[in-house]
């Protein structure tokens, strides 16, 4: 009785709860069953870990498989292999990531084959001149020739092409360096537009071609360098002649647009194709494949057109469809 419960009632003691001792004793059955249990538990627990250990690396190379990409073809650009790609698998950071890096490499491989043409071609231009002007020296020198003002007129000319192209050379090193002087002014884009005009109009009429100009009334004066403009825009036109065959025109104009105005160059001529068009104003490429002087030129002169117009705080644009003509188009801002 000492080591029970006693139980009270209205405050008396009336009787006794005693506890009764059970032996925990489990038959064999019962054994039997809780050690399967215990097993397949510790099985489980095993595959289970097994299973995770398996994803786990799975889905670790499969996380790391566009990183280790990206490596590779990083190393492969530095052993000096530019044109690599990297398979974009997702739309999430990884595949935006492998996007942008196949378009740098494109761009990189792009620009780099660029480059090494356009060595190739400023040694042609180069090269070229340099030849005619020494042959006629060594003929002058040996009295195989003699000496007459067309043969001397000859010689200069080779001499100013090279002096046209090396003032490119230096015009595209001034804009790369940020350093390309301006002697801005008020002017009417009329006046621009005249002068150019005037100064390929000889040309145009040997070439069979019509050089017009086009001004809206009442164009607000803009603030320029007049020969830098004028360089930029006789470019333009250089090239419009160079392209437009004979009986065709090359309209020149100026009209008024939101906040400034905008000059145009327009030709008849053979237009550009359109996987051209996104490269024609990037310094050295060339849309000819061909090695025409005349018309491929070196690559420089829409770059050089680009250059100046954006020191003025200006754009430049190019529209055109195959064998139906192009227009360039300046936009400058206005001074009011």
């Amino acid at each position: 009785l000492a080591n029970g419960t006693p139980l009270v009632v209205g405050g008396q003691v009336v009787g006794t709860v005693l506890g009764i001792d059970r032996p925990n004793v489990r038959n064999l059955a019962e054994e039997r069953y809780l050690e399967r249990t215990d097993r397949a538990l510790a099985i489980g627990a095993a595959g289970a870990v097994l299973i995770a250990l398996v994803l786990g690396v799975f889905l670790a190379r499969l996380l790391t498989r566009p990183v280790r990409e990206l490596t590779a073809a990083a190393q492969g650009i530095a052993g000096g292999e530019l044109e690599q790609r990297v398979p974009v698998r997702s739309q999430d950071e990884l595949g935006l990531l492998a996007a942008q890096f196949n378009r740098m490499s494109a761009d990189l491989s792009r620009a780099t084959r660029a480059r090494r043409q356009m060595t190739a071609d400023i040694a042609h231009d180069l090269r070229t001149p340099l030849t005619v002007i020494a042959g006629y020296l060594e003929a002058l020198r040996d009295q195989v020739l003699q000496p007459t003002p067309e043969r001397f007129a000859t010689m200069y000319a080779e001499i100013q092409l090279l002096l046209r192209l090396v003032e490119d050379l230096h015009t595209i090193s001034l804009a790369d360096a940020g350093e390309l002087a301006l002697a801005p002014q008020r002017i009417e884009p009329r006046v621009l537009l005249e002068r150019v005009a005037e100064a390929y109009r000889h040309t145009a009429e040997q070439r069979g071609i019509a050089l017009v100009v086009r001004a809206e009334d009442e164009v607000a004066e803009t603030c320029v360098d007049p020969e830098r403009m004028v360089r930029a825009l006789g470019n333009l036109v250089s090239n419009a002649l160079n392209h437009t065959p004979q009986g065709g025109r090359v309209e020149l104009s100026v009209r008024r647009a939101a906040g400034g105005v905008e000059l145009a160059v327009a030709d008849t001529g053979t237009g550009i194709a359109p996987e051209h068009l996104p490269y024609i104003f990037e310094r050295f490429y060339r849309p000819d494949s061909s090695r025409s002087q005349q018309t491929g030129g070196s690559g420089l002169g829409l770059a050089i057109v680009r250059s100046i117009v954006e020191a003025h705080g200006g754009s430049v644009r190019a529209e055109s469809a195959q064998g139906c003509g192009a227009t360039f188009t300046i936009t400058l801002p206005s001074t009011g």
